[in-house]
């Protein structure tokens, strides 16, 4: 069962993708903040982590620039979850090696599934292919 960590400090959507991930034999985590993100991960090892931008005490990017700097999560799967839509924030995401770049407002829930299970296939392939 694949891990997934959630980083959304709205508790409602944190929920939402919760209960839709649990569903479908996710293994899901949730955290509030970049700082309670970056404990969980060194606890958990994630599979995935779906990355919110804006968050009280750390934003997302600072979080995952802290992440890529270890090597142990230097190659773990990010979607980054957001509502903020620019060609700079999506530039730098896309530096730090996210793996897609996902508006909030344009998704269903079904629909970050698809890209979460599409997301672990490739790298589940990546890790046979090495």
């Amino acid at each position: 069962m694949s891990k997934i960590l959630i980083v959304e400090d709205n508790p409602v959507i944190n929920q939402m993708y919760r209960i839709k991930l649990e569903a479908n034999g996710y293994n899901v985590t949730v955290a509030t903040t970049g700082k309670e993100a970056l404990e969980l991960t060194k606890k958990l090892t994630p599979d995935l982590i779906l990355l919110d931008i804006m968050m009280p005490e750390m934003n997302g990017d600072e979080c995952l620039e802290i992440l890529r700097r270890d090597k142990k999560f230097a190659e773990t799967p990010v979607i980054v979850l957001t509502n903020m839509n620019n060609d700079a924030i999506v530039e730098k995401f896309e530096t730090l090696g996210v793996d897609s770049f996902l508006l909030k407002s344009e998704l269903t829930p079904k629909q970050v599934l698809e890209h979460v299970d599409k997301c672990l296939k490739g790298a589940k392939k990546e890790k046979k292919d090495d």
